[in-house]
């Protein structure tokens, strides 16, 4: 919907309170957001929202009040949504992330990394939608850092390898589409299990227990409220120039292993550190990880796009409501 609608709203007003209608602006540009319920989705849904776009976010099991439920192998669902948002952008956050679950769940996870990537890049060619599909650094081996987007990928997990057969799908079925590689995000978490970087604040907060953390594979943890102001930027100089298009790579500057991550996390909150300790072996279980897949943002850089929060400040912002030691709340915010 274009242009102004009515919207009930609650006024106050002494001894009562009332039910009035109001004219609000809708903003005339339209972004679709999947996995809006996500940490990712989330953050992006809200940077449009707040930039005068008009943002609908979908997801599926926790999508209602709040988005649309939309089921992304249904074709016929996301034909109808499309059609009738007529969504100048979408930005396709839904996905299987989940290495270990993906090596367990191939199928599920193929017919959503997959699937249903292509199948949206399809419908979002029918209606001449730019579709930016998030991808992820682990489609290179980790062997040969920074990565270029013309780089030659090599995935080592399954998870990789879906990701990487969805840019394929996307790209195959949309040539005006963009696909955006990233990292291991954080952010503002509804549980701490959202983010793999998030997780370890329980480990570092309960210091009478020694916690090994890895020490070995090289991250660069990345803000989601920096992606999505990356989404949002890129989105809104295609409407500009439409030869931007393609692959695109964009991630946080500062190289941290998880036992760095968690020192960082500790130091933030002002908390003891000593009982972490650095494991600088390969892991052993689990789906294989690259060592270091740095990205390397040039392209996106010179076109004049991009965000980065410090890691310390962006942690902080994340975990505060986490805290399991109230009193520390005075210390590091007053």
């Amino acid at each position: 919907m274009v242009g102004r609608e009515k919207e009930l709203k609650i006024r106050f007003v002494p001894g009562r309170c009332e039910l009035v209608q109001e004219d609000v602006d809708i903003p005339s540009r339209r972004a679709l957001i999947t996995g809006a319920t996500g940490l990712l989705g989330r953050a992006v849904f809200k940077e449009f929202n707040e930039n005068n776009w008009n943002a609908v976010g979908c997801g599926y099991r926790r999508a209602q009040p709040r988005f649309e439920q939309i089921n992304l192998l249904d074709s016929i669902a996301v034909h109808d949504i499309i059609h009738d948002f007529q969504p100048h952008v979408i930005v396709h956050c839904a996905a299987e992330r989940r290495p270990d679950v993906v090596e367990s769940q191939l199928d599920a996870a193929s017919q959503l990394n997959v699937a249903a990537s292509g199948n949206l890049a399809k419908e979002a060619a029918g209606v001449g939608a730019f579709l930016i599909y998030i991808s992820t650094d682990y489609v290179f081996d980790g062997t040969s850092p920074p990565y270029k987007e013309t780089d030659t990928p090599n995935p080592l997990n399954l998870y990789g390898k879906t990701k990487l057969e969805g840019e394929k799908a996307v790209l195959e079925n949309n040539e005006g589409a963009a696909v955006l590689r990233i990292p291991v995000l954080y952010g503002e978490v509804e549980r701490l299990e959202e983010s793999a970087v998030t997780v370890m604040f329980d480990k570092v907060q309960f210091s009478n227990k020694s916690a090994n953390m890895d020490h070995w594979q090289q991250r660069f943890p990345t803000n989601v409220k920096d992606v999505a102001a990356v989404c949002r930027q890129l989105a809104e100089k295609r409407m500009l120039d439409p030869s931007v298009k393609g692959t695109f790579h964009w991630s946080g500057n500062e190289q941290m292993t998880k036992y760095e991550m968690a020192c960082a996390i500790a130091d933030a909150f002002n908390l003891p550190s000593s009982h972490l300790r650095p494991i600088t072996d390969c892991p052993v279980v689990g789906a294989l990880r690259p060592r270091n897949a740095q990205l390397d943002c040039s392209k996106l850089e010179m076109l004049g796009i991009g965000q980065r929060t410090p890691f310390r400040a962006g942690i902080k912002e994340s975990l505060w409501p986490f805290l399991v030691d109230k009193r520390w709340r005075q210390t590091v915010f007053h």
